[in-house]
């Protein structure tokens, strides 16, 4: 619940930024010089690119937590068997003993979303973002049947 405030806050703070942004843009484009436009124009790039990303992302973040919800209601989100440190961090060989039953696991079963986003989850314990984002990113497609034996199906 707390990931989830702190997302809607920082969306919300970006938004009043981009209105902030493309009101000064505006108003650059309403002096008329030539100079004022080019950077009025360059300066409304800014938010529209803002938005796309913070759509995008919130678009991703949907999708996650949707296929989250079925694995849950199917009984299979992976049980945290991680050790921790006193601070209640992952231990690092913990989190990497989880991932390579993961990644085998995701071997044996390339088209199985369910499969990618365990190891989604074992990605991001181990601290590899990226990585876990673009696993997440594949379940989120073979989910949705836009990724078959291996290569990306456009639907």
């Amino acid at each position: 619940m707390r990931a989830k405030l702190t997302y809607f806050v920082t969306a919300a703070v970006l938004v009043v930024y981009f209105v902030l942004v493309g009101s000064r843009g505006v108003m650059l484009i309403q002096q008329g010089t030539a100079l004022t436009v080019t950077f009025g124009c360059a300066v409304l790039v800014l938010p529209v690119i803002g938005v796309w990303f913070l759509w995008k992302n919130t678009q991703f973040v949907t999708k996650a937590n949707r296929l989250a919800a079925e694995l849950e209601a199917e009984g299979g989100l992976p049980a945290d068997e991680l050790k921790r440190t006193p601070g209640g961090r992952i231990d690092r060989d913990s989190a990497d003993a989880v991932f390579a039953k993961r990644r085998e696991e995701t071997e044996d079963s390339p088209d199985d979303w369910r499969c990618w986003f365990r190891l989604a989850v074992a990605y991001h314990d181990a601290r590899d973002t990226p990585r876990a984002r673009k696993a997440m990113q594949r379940a989120i497609a073979l989910h949705e049947g836009r990724y078959e034996s291996g290569r990306p199906v456009s639907r």
